[in-house]
C-alpha cells in the first residue's frame, strides 16, 4: 500500500481541499501518514497571497525533496494556478496541478508512476465554471471540521492575486451542503467552520445567501457549534446580522477583513467600504451578539501609504478594540494593479509600522482576554499539551487551558476562566466528571 503525506500552506479553504484530495487518494488505496514517516507521495497544497508565501512554497518543496528523495512530490493550489510558468519551473515537483482541476490528481499521479516524466497539468479558470464537487468526511488530527461552501472572488482588490488563482465566485449547492453537514455530524464533529474565498458572497450565483448556509448547518442535530471563516464586511447589513443572531449555535466570533483603518488607503486598495461602515458593522455585531469577538487582518506599507495615513489606521485599530489582529506588510504581486502604483514603501518603513501596529493590537488582545476572566464558558477541547494540560476554545474562540487526568479530546466542558497567561486564559472546571487537578 502506497503512503501519502500532506503539507497545507495558507487558509482554511486550503485545509479543506487538502482533506478532500487525501480522501480521493485513500479511496484509491493510499494510506495517509505523518510528515515524519517515509512517504511514496508528498502532497503540497500551496498559498500565493504574498511574495513570502511563494518563498515558503519553494522552501517546502526543497525540504520535501530532501526528506523524501524517492517520493512523488505534488505541488498544487493557488501558486501554480496564479503563476503557472513559475510553478512549472520548480523541478522539485514531479506533478504540478492547479486549483481548477484537482480531480486530475489521481490520473496525473498514475501517469507519473508509469512514465517517470514530470506532469504539468494547470487548466485556466473559466467564467461560469461550476462549484467543484467535493466533500470531506474525516479531518485527520482535528476535532472541528471545515466545510468549503464558496470559491472564487469578483472583487479585484488592487493588491490581490487571488481572483486569478481562484476564478469567479461560485457556491456549493444546498443539497450537497446539507448532505456533507449531516455526514460530519454522524462522524462525531461537534463544530463546523464554514469557509470560502469570499465567504460573504455565498449564494450570489445560485439565488441563496450566506444566512441560508448558516441555518442549514445549525439545523443539524449532531452539530452544536457553527463558526464562520473570514468575511468581507460590507455584506453584513443590519438585517443580515439580525438574521444570523437568531441562530443559537452560531459562534459569536467574526473575522472581518479590514486591511486599513484609513479611508484614502482603502480607496486605493479598491476595498468596497470605508471606516464609518466598518465601525457601524462592528457596533451592530457587539449589540446583538453578547461577548462577541471581532478579529481582523491589517496591512501596513501599502503603496502610497503616508505617515499620516498610517497614523489614521493605527488610531482606528485602537478605537475598534479588536480581540485579535493579524498584522502583515504589503507584498507586491505581479499582475495586480498595485504592483505599479507610485509611492512604494521601503521594507524598513514597513517593518517599523508593523511593530507599531502589533504593539497596539497586542494591548487590545490582552484587554479582550482580561474581559473573559470570571466567565463560565463551554470549551471544546482540541489537543493535549505537555503533562496534563489540555487546550480548547470557547464559542468566541478564546483559547483556554486546563489540567485534567482524563481524555478531553473533542469534549465540550464548562470552564470557569480564572486568569490570563500570555495569549490564553487558564480555567478550572465548573463541574466535574473525573479527577481534575486545578492549574
Amino acid at each position: 500500500m502506497m503512503k501519502v503525506s500532506a503539507i497545507t500552506l495558507g487558509c482554511k479553504v486550503n485545509q479543506y481541499e487538502t482533506q478532500a484530495m487525501l480522501a480521493q487518494l485513500t479511496e484509491a488505496g493510499f494510506a495517509v501518514c505523518s510528515g515524519s514517516e517515509p512517504a511514496d507521495v508528498v502532497l503540497i497544497n500551496s498559498c500565493t497571497v504574498t511574495a513570502a508565501s511563494d518563498h515558503k512554497v519553494r522552501q517546502t518543496l526543497h525540504r520535501a525533496r530532501r526528506n523524501h528523495p524517492a517520493a512523488a512530490i505534488v505541488l498544487t493550489g493557488c501558486m501554480p494556478q496564479a503563476f503557472p510558468e513559475e510553478a512549472a519551473a520548480l523541478e522539485d515537483a514531479d506533478v504540478v496541478l492547479g486549483n481548477s482541476n484537482r480531480s486530475a490528481l489521481l490520473p496525473d499521479l498514475r501517469q507519473f508512476f508509469e512514465t517517470h516524466q514530470r506532469v504539468i497539468d494547470i487548466v485556466p479558470h473559466e467564467t461560469g465554471e461550476p462549484f467543484e464537487s467535493m466533500k470531506v468526511e474525516t479531518f485527520h488530527e482535528r476535532t472541528r471540521a471545515f466545510v468549503k461552501i464558496q470559491d472564487g472572488c469578483n472583487r479585484f482588490c488592487s493588491y490581490c492575486i487571488i481572483p486569478y488563482a481562484r476564478g469567479r465566485i461560485r457556491s456549493k449547492p444546498m443539497a450537497e451542503l446539507r448532505e456533507e453537514l449531516e455526514t460530519l455530524g454522524r462522524h462525531g464533529y461537534r463544530e463546523v467552520v464554514l469557509t470560502g474565498i469570499n465567504l460573504s458572497a455565498y449564494g450570489q450565483d445560485i439565488g441563496l445567501h450566506l444566512c441560508d448556509a448558516v441555518e442549514a448547518a445549525c439545523a443539524v442535530d449532531d452539530i452544536v457549534r457553527v463558526r464562520l471563516g473570514s468575511l468581507e464586511p460590507e455584506q453584513l447589513q443590519d438585517d443580515v446580522i439580525e438574521r444570523l443572531a437568531r441562530q443559537e449555535k452560531l459562534c459569536p466570533q467574526f473575522h472581518l477583513s479590514l486591511q486599513s483603518g484609513c479611508d484614502a488607503t482603502l480607496r486605493r486598495m479598491n476595498r468596497h467600504y470605508d471606516t464609518a461602515e466598518y465601525r457601524r458593522i462592528v457596533q451592530k455585531l457587539r449589540e446583538v451578539f453578547p461577548n462577541v469577538a471581532i478579529t481582523t487582518d491589517m496591512m501596513v506599507g501599502f503603496a502610497g501609504e503616508t505617515e499620516e495615513e498610517f497614523a489614521q489606521s493605527l488610531a482606528f485599530a485602537r478605537e475598534m478594540q479588536m480581540a485579535k489582529v493579524h498584522v502583515f506588510a504589503y507584498s507586491r504581486r505581479p499582475g495586480t494593479v498595485a504592483y505599479n502604483m507610485p509611492g512604494q514603501v521601503t521594507n524598513a518603513v514597513k517593518e517599523a509600522r508593523s511593530h507599531a501596529l502589533i504593539e497596539a493590537t497586542e494591548e487590545t488582545r490582552r484587554a479582550f482576554l482580561q474581559q473573559q476572566v470570571g466567565r463560565i464558558e463551554p470549551v471544546l477541547f482540541e489537543q493535549k499539551l505537555e503533562g496534563l494540560v489540555w487546550e480548547g476554545y470557547t464559542p468566541n474562540y478564546t483559547p483556554v487551558r486546563v489540567c485534567c487526568q482524563g481524555d478531553l479530546t473533542g469534549k465540550i466542558e464548562k470552564v470557569l476562566l480564572s486568569h490570563c497567561e500570555g495569549d490564553y486564559c487558564v480555567g478550572q472546571f465548573f463541574d466535574t466528571w473525573c479527577c481534575r487537578p486545578e492549574v
